[in-house]
């Protein structure tokens, strides 16, 4: 590891108990409009996991403990009872279409994330996976913490065991496409990154002014291209984690896990120096055949990016008023 990133993961990385909840909730009240703080929750046929979360959430950060000031599921496109479920457990639910709609929406959680920038009002905005079971409100607390504390800090991390299914034994197993892929492109691209334990994980928070200047990713690629477009804008020292524990969440078969390292490893290669890359590229993976041979089934990777929000006359209007 270079000795920057060392020193990086030594003075950058916390735990979720090193600061209590009294004094975040001092630290927002001394902060003003610029500590406001939005929750937001992409979803898409969640209605298992997330009424849960949002009932956490609500219960400890809102109700027990003003530290949240909104917390808003963006659907996006569920047919099952998400949004029905996340709105009777206490969130503010929209729907992906319903932001920005003069511009036509594509499939991916990065789109979501990016419409969200519209939608939501506070000057901090944390991102959950709405797939998370047995969730534990510190994994907002904690990665909120040093956004409130420690002002040149601007986008935080959770870091956390990830268990592959419910056998304890396999708690380090989690994470494939992390160090099959992801790791590994840090490493050998961007070894200041090295440091950072969960880079593609969907538990973050960032304040608005960075998030802004970011293009985004529509798809699975857009926590690798955050950081890298973090690290290029505001250096290293802009970026933290914090350890919330343990993750518990659905697991995704091999073969989706293929198309999801494929949309990474595109928006890594995008951000090198020189690389000329298709918009919209295929991944062809096989099955096996009823009559024994294997078929070819090519699935489109949508490697398209949102330009930064503060490109978009719709939100610098918003901002303006």
């Amino acid at each position: 590891m270079l000795e920057e990133a060392e020193e990086w993961l030594a003075r950058r990385s916390w735990d979720a108990a090193d600061r209590p909840l009294a004094q975040l909730l001092h630290a927002k009240r001394a902060a003003g409009a610029a500590g406001s703080i939005s929750v937001v929750l992409p979803a898409l046929n969640e209605e298992a996991t997330v009424g849960a979360i949002v009932e956490a959430l609500r219960r400890d950060l809102m109700e027990d403990a003003p530290l949240i000031d909104e917390l808003m599921v963006v659907d996006s496109g569920s047919t099952d009872r998400t949004s029905e479920v996340a709105a009777a457990a206490g969130a503010k639910v929209v729907h992906r279409d319903e932001i920005l709609p003069r511009v036509p929406t594509v499939p991916g959680k990065g789109e979501v994330l990016w419409r969200s920038l519209l939608a939501a009002s506070g000057e901090i905005i944390c991102f959950v996976d709405a797939d998370l079971r047995d969730f534990d409100s510190r994994f907002v607390s904690g990665i909120l913490g040093p956004l409130l504390t420690e002002p040149d800090v601007q986008l935080v991390k959770a870091m956390y065991d990830r268990p592959l299914g419910d056998n304890p034994s396999g708690a380090r197993q989690g994470g494939r496409v992390t160090e099959l892929v992801a790791r590994p492109l840090l490493n050998l691209h961007w070894p200041l990154l090295a440091g950072v334990v969960q880079p593609l994980g969907g538990e973050y928070a960032a304040r608005r002014s960075l998030l802004e200047q970011l293009p985004f990713p529509v798809g699975y690629g857009v926590e690798l291209g955050m950081l890298i477009d973090t690290l290029n804008l505001a250096g290293l020292d802009a970026l933290g984690q914090v350890d919330v524990g343990v993750r518990k969440h659905r697991h995704q078969d091999g073969q989706a896990l293929g198309r999801m390292a494929t949309a990474i490893m595109r928006t890594a290669q995008s951000r090198l120096p020189g690389s000329v890359m298709p918009i919209r590229l295929g991944l062809t993976q096989f099955e096996r055949t009823d009559d024994g041979g294997f078929t070819p089934l090519t699935h489109p990777i949508n490697a398209e990016e949102r330009p930064p929000m503060a490109t978009i006359p719709e939100y610098a209007a918003r901002q303006a008023a």
